[in-house]
């Protein structure tokens, strides 16, 4: 409900609704719920309905207006696309016609098409709307009699679509709800592995410093036997049978659901597209051991049973003290780093943390001084990197870029990277760009072969970071004009002064592509697979919202995007159980035609 750690709400509260909710949900379920909002409702059940859509981290509810009753509408493991539709719908009228937006997601369902629906059958021509394009506003759906001018909905239709939805029963109690009948769905755990000659597969190992760091690609090959591997002919034979049965093995097909936000200043696109970009991050990373061990995690528990929670105030209390160690003075590198690490680890288990990093200002602001310091000025001194700098450096972008996951409903954060004329944001972008070519003043050796490596999980940090404020920026740039702060079009013109930025987006670009190649034959590993999602979505920022950097980018890598990136090998390496895989593929195949 666009929630903050103190119950606070982005949008005006519904005082009757949140009660509703925190009777009949689960405290871990209620406290992760991101945001409400009331809209007309179309799916293959329900018929033009006011109802409430309810955003977890997981899950999209629905209920009635006022609320009776708790439906699961989807998981977003299941959705396969979010879009926005330009057109004006006939059951509306006046302003309320012309500014609601028109949500259609996509989503996979194991349930049977319904067969006395005739109203939403295609070949009768009164079916939902297709998108169309902005330049066509035109409305394909039907003209009912009750129509939504004074909210809510008339009486009698709310009382039919009860008949029609599969709704919740009664709770046997408002403190402790039926937990199967709430349809809390969960993120499956990874395939178990039945044998140690399969021990590899999809294991996804990295670097314990570097939670998004890429590992070897000998390390996530596909194993059938101890002493040989499975040829890339063999693999993608596999790729497609996996992807021929579907998910594990149950027949299923798309449905769509229609969400018509009837408030000018609705939110609730942005919400949903947060939501579903943060749940395939997590649920493919928790596919990684490493991860799932620093969330606290085991291997054999689904994703979402983490250690048992501990209250906000002692939360709050453990990070103040966290805090005042890193904020002392003349404080050692070596402790600086080990704390760092504490709080790097105890974010990623724990999301009312992240809300108190952006409340307390301190602690962000020490932050960017200290890659500043690290990165930029201890370097450009002597003009080479040391393994200290770089590791400090990856240590502090990597908590970064932690803080800012499920944290877009936390107002603090927004109050803080904006002030100023977001000043703050500014020195961050500015300070995680460097130079990708390592410097060095002798001839090759080990230890600068060594820092190469510190300096690739360094950048693959830094690209985990500038992903995150441009979801950030993207949705400044829906609420707000293009020149405010915090857009997507703001960060890349903070960031084209840069000297280093041209061959830091180089070297973002060069790696995709070498994923995508013939070079790299492997699958890639959980850890992989979101890196090359970030960096996708890295160039179709560049290439959408900076004119500059889109000629650059088409100037040095059109050929590349044209020959050695192909669909067909991107769906090869990415395993179709990898929550992700089919989202970096439709950005792939936006980034190959807007390279053309």
């Amino acid at each position: 409900m666009a929630r903050t750690g103190t119950g606070t709400l982005l949008c005006r509260r519904n005082i009757k609704l949140d009660s509703f909710l925190k009777r009949n949900t689960e405290r871990a379920v209620y406290e992760r719920i991101r945001a409400y909002e009331p809209c007309v409702v179309i799916s293959e059940t329900i018929n033009k309905v006011y109802m409430h859509v309810v955003l977890s981290d997981e899950c999209v509810y629905l209920t009635e207006y006022p609320p009776r009753t708790l439906t699961a509408a989807f998981s977003f493991r299941r959705v396969r696309d979010i879009e926005l539709v330009n057109d004006l719908p006939d059951f509306l009228h006046g302003k309320d016609r012309e500014l609601c937006q028109h949500i259609r997601i996509t989503y996979l369902t194991d349930k049977p098409a319904p067969k006395s629906r005739d109203w939403l059958r295609r070949d009768k021509r009164v079916g939902l709307p297709p998108a169309a394009p902005p330049s066509r506003r035109n409305s394909h759906c039907p003209r009912i009699t009750h129509t939504f001018e004074g909210y809510p909905a008339h009486r009698n239709q709310s009382e039919n679509a009860t008949e029609e939805v599969h709704l919740l029963p009664p709770t046997r109690s408002a403190s402790w709800p039926d937990q199967e009948s709430l349809g809390l769905l969960r993120v499956p755990h990874p395939p178990s592995r039945p044998s140690s000659t399969a021990s590899s597969v999809y294991s996804g190992s990295s670097s314990p410093s570097s939670p998004t760091s890429p590992s070897s690609p000998s390390d996530h090959r596909l194993n059938i036997t101890e002493t040989g591997q499975v040829p890339r002919r063999i693999g993608s034979v596999l790729s497609r049978l996996l992807r021929r049965n579907g998910v594990n093995n149950r027949e299923t097909r798309e449905a769509e659901l229609h969400l018509y936000a009837v408030s000018h200043t609705s939110r609730l696109y942005l919400h949903l597209q947060s939501s579903w970009n943060s749940y395939i991050i997590r649920s493919t990373l928790l596919l990684d051991p490493l991860y799932r061990r620093r969330c606290s995690i085991s291997p054999h528990s689904s994703p979402d049973k983490l250690l048992p929670s501990i209250s906000l105030e002692r939360t709050a209390h453990l990070f103040g003290q966290l805090s005042a160690e890193l904020l002392q003075e003349e404080i050692s590198v070596e402790s600086l780093y080990l704390l760092l690490q504490e709080l790097r680890t105890a974010a990623h288990r724990n999301v009312a943390l992240r809300r108190l990093f952006w409340r307390s200002s301190e602690v962000c602001v020490f932050l960017v001084e200290t890659l500043e310091e690290s990165l930029h000025g201890c370097q450009s001194l002597s003009g080479v990197y040391t393994a200290d700098q770089l590791l400090l450096s990856t240590l502090i972008v990597q908590t970064l870029a932690v803080m800012f996951r499920e944290t877009e409903i936390e107002p603090a954060r927004q109050i803080l990277l904006s002030a100023k004329k977001g000043a703050l944001a500014s020195r961050m972008l500015l300070a995680l760009i460097c130079d990708p070519e390592l410097q060095t003043e002798n001839q090759v050796s080990l230890t600068d072969c060594e820092l190469q490596v510190l300096l690739a999980e360094y950048l693959d940090a830094a690209c985990s970071l500038l992903f995150e404020m441009l979801l950030l920026g993207q949705e400044a740039s829906r609420c707000s004009p293009a020149d405010s702060f915090l857009s997507v079009g703001w960060i890349l013109r903070v960031l084209q002064p840069h000297p280093h930025l041209l061959p830091f987006i180089d070297y973002q670009a060069q790696h995709v592509v070498l994923v995508l190649s013939d070079l790299q034959e492997s699958f890639l590993s959980p850890v992989q697979s979101v890196l090359l999602f970030q960096r996708c979505r890295l160039l179709l920022a560049c290439l959408q919202y900076n004119s500059q950097l889109a000629q650059h980018l088409r100037s040095n890598f059109r050929e590349e995007f044209r020959y050695s990136v192909k669909l067909s090998g991107a769906d090869e390496k990415l395993p179709p159980h990898y929550p992700i895989s089919q989202p970096t593929l439709r950005l792939v195949e936006l980034i190959r035609t807007l390279h053309k």
